[in-house]
């Protein structure tokens, strides 16, 4: 008799995860179907295209969820109360109709619904996916961080003046400013590389975790660091070329490098040097350790 009880209980908790998902989708779809069509066509706000690392971020955590659903199903159901309240305040954020609370009602709402069901080993067992989806998720970050990157413009229009000069160019750099064959180059907040840095880290995180290294903390904070640096460097390069093509008149490969796809298959080609990066940090620390084992012997 326990066997056909457990195979009802089973269908009944399928039909039940079938019901939320569906319900999210019926809820959700509109909103991610509308940022998958901004990043893509970049047709929304620029502070909404920091977030376009997620086109990558958001199919893999779905991909996460879906190998660990076994793993999932083997947690004991435990109701967390702190589900029931990051459920209501999803709720409230979602029928508010401010677009950042709505935004941010999906990783709340998801944060919920695991310590509704799992209680917080269910939370664990989703962290990374969660964490996915809410550093996916558009807000106005970008927004609040753009007034203090001055010192970074500066530091990139200096780079790339100098870069220039050294070249042959009469580059005049004025704080933000690049002064070039009787043409101006400003390299405004959003040019600074918030964007490219952003991507940069997400993406990283993503190989951190495919790759098992996220348990060795040396190994997560060199990659990262050593990561910001290249997106650092890559986008003063970007910079000087940008400059380069403004001031000697090339308008085409300006806006090809600026707003077409040629920007695009620059953070790519930056993106995939990530790879060999974590390989080579990996290694380092793996000799590294290697060597401290013998000695000890």
């Amino acid at each position: 008799m326990a066997l056909p009880q457990q195979v009802k209980y089973r269908n009944a908790s399928d039909l039940l995860n079938l019901a939320i998902l569906g319900v999210l989708l019926l809820l959700y779809a509109p909103i991610l179907l509308h940022w998958l069509d901004g990043w893509l066509n970049k047709n929304i706000s620029t502070e909404h295209e920091y977030f376009s690392h997620g086109i990558i971020g958001l199919p893999f955590a779905a991909y996460l969820v879906w190998m660990n659903r076994k793993k999932w199903r083997r947690l004991p159901d435990t109701i967390h109360p702190l589900g029931a309240v990051l459920l209501l305040f999803g709720a409230v954020f979602y029928l508010s109709g401010v677009t950042e609370w709505v935004n941010l009602s999906l990783p709340v709402i998801l944060a919920g619904l695991c310590l509704w069901f799992k209680g917080i080993a269910g939370l664990r067992s989703q962290g990374f996916p969660l964490l996915l989806v809410f550093l996916a998720t558009p807000t106005a970050v970008p927004y609040l961080i753009a007034p203090y990157t001055m010192p970074l413009q500066s530091f990139i229009a200096g780079t790339a003046g100098f870069i220039l000069n050294q070249f042959g160019m009469d580059v005049t750099v004025d704080e933000i400013n690049l002064y070039v064959g009787g043409r101006i180059v400003e390299v405004a907040p959003y040019c600074a590389g918030l964007k490219m840095l952003f991507t940069t880290l997400y993406v990283g995180l993503m190989l951190l975790y495919w790759t098992d290294a996220l348990s060795s903390r040396r190994t997560v904070i060199a990659f990262l660091s050593l990561a910001a640096i290249v997106s650092t460097c890559a986008n003063i390069i970007r910079n000087t070329l940008l400059t380069f093509f403004h001031g000697t008149g090339q308008e085409a490969a300006f806006k090809w490098l600026h707003e077409g796809w040629g920007g695009d298959l620059y953070s790519s080609c930056m993106l995939v040097s990530l790879v060999p990066l974590l390989n080579w940090i990996y290694s380092y620390f793996s000799v590294s350790e290697t060597q401290q084992e013998g000695e000890s012997h």
